[in-house]
């Protein structure tokens, strides 16, 4: 059956690395991938002509399709909006809301021709392979009630700003499974992050963890609290193999891992359902200040298309072959500026892809 995937290019240097990754998936489907695909849009984009960050028509399209690749969304343009539902953001997480895109799988692996560009030494970093699970549509993110009002304080009316961090037992134990298969397939470890040290809503997902452990005994389950995973990240990357943790704290900490890379514009991502329909993005943002300059980074896109191929189309063959091209691409020297050192060749975001795309080819 043909697949379809819908392609967001989205704001700032959305649509130039989606340019780049399209060409990669167009070879895909030269190459037997049964797919078609159309274009929407969404984010500031969505907002300057349809006047919504997600758009009706995008949204069907998004329920309707079995993958899609998102660019980045966001930038100054929109951040005066006062009306909040109506900020570029505010399309993503529709998405992730109403395709129940609740697991988010971020890596964070070091190509071995990049341990220089990492800020940290390279024998710490060097072989680092990390899969963050992150719980993506629960959380502190979407708990209710939230807003600003007044209130009275010591001084008088005040504004408060306030916000609701909530998970179920079910909205856990769901995310948890992703993890235990996802170690299960790896190293056979999973390291929990909580802050069940302070937080009830951390000692019921430490208790929901603790429980699943018994289904998977051949995963090693460790717990670790927030602030000290942000610590051992930098102190010891190596010591994780598979991460899971909820919506704000797998937030920053895949943030946090990603730079251990050498750049963020070398990590893709993967949300899924339920049913593994999944929207694949780069981890890095919308980067307006260099949109339109060649200067941005596709190989991050790219490799979504990888995970796509991987997780929603079923064909592992074909992502091997493009993380295959990347690795090529790195041997020959060739760099954005954003992983460019001494030794290496600058080149443009179009460049990137070109290059990748004869990588491929010869694959």
């Amino acid at each position: 059956m043909t697949k379809k995937i819908l392609i967001l290019p989205g704001d700032g240097i959305g649509p130039e690395i989606t340019a780049e990754a399209v060409k990669i998936l167009d070879a895909c489907r030269e190459s037997g991938l049964d797919a078609e695909r159309e274009e929407g849009l969404v984010g500031g984009a969505g907002y300057d002509a349809a006047g919504h960050p997600l758009p009706e028509s995008t949204l069907a399209k998004a329920k309707a399709a079995d993958a899609i690749l998102l660019g980045a969304v966001g930038g100054p343009k929109w951040d005066t909006l006062e009306d909040l539902s109506k900020r570029p953001e505010k399309g993503l997480l529709g998405l992730r809301k109403n395709l129940n895109l609740f697991a988010n799988l971020r890596p964070a692996l070091l190509y071995p021709q990049l341990a220089e560009a990492s800020t940290l030494k390279p024998e710490v970093v060097s072989g680092l392979d990390i899969m963050i699970v992150r719980e993506l549509t629960g959380g502190i993110y979407f708990g209710q009630p939230r807003g600003i009002e007044q209130r009275d304080g010591e001084n008088g009316k005040e504004r408060v700003g306030f916000n609701t961090y909530v998970y179920s037992e079910s909205e856990i134990e769901r995310i948890g499974r992703v993890a235990f298969e996802m170690a299960r397939k790896r190293g056979k470890k999973l390291c929990s992050v909580d802050k069940a040290n302070v937080l009830e809503v951390t000692i019921l997902w430490r208790e929901v963890m603790n429980r699943l452990a018994a289904e998977y005994p051949d995963v090693e389950l460790s717990h670790m609290y927030v602030d000290n995973a942000a610590m051992q990240l930098v102190r010891a990357p190596k010591q994780f193999d598979v991460v899971v943790t909820g919506n704000m704290f797998g937030d920053i900490l895949s943030d946090a891992a990603a730079m251990l890379t050498g750049s963020i514009g070398m990590l893709p991502s993967a949300s899924l359902n339920e049913k593994q329909q999944g929207m694949y993005e780069p981890c890095h943002g919308s980067a307006p200040d260099i949109a339109g300059q060649g200067l941005a980074n596709p190989l991050a896109t790219i490799l979504s298309v990888a995970m796509m191929l991987r997780y929603s189309l079923g064909e592992p063959a074909l992502a091997d072959r493009i993380e295959r091209a990347v690795g090529k691409v790195l041997d020959q020297g060739l760099r954005t500026a954003d992983i460019a050192y001494p030794g290496t060749r600058q080149v443009s975001t179009r460049e990137m892809g070109d290059a990748v795309l004869a990588a491929f080819a010869e694959s």
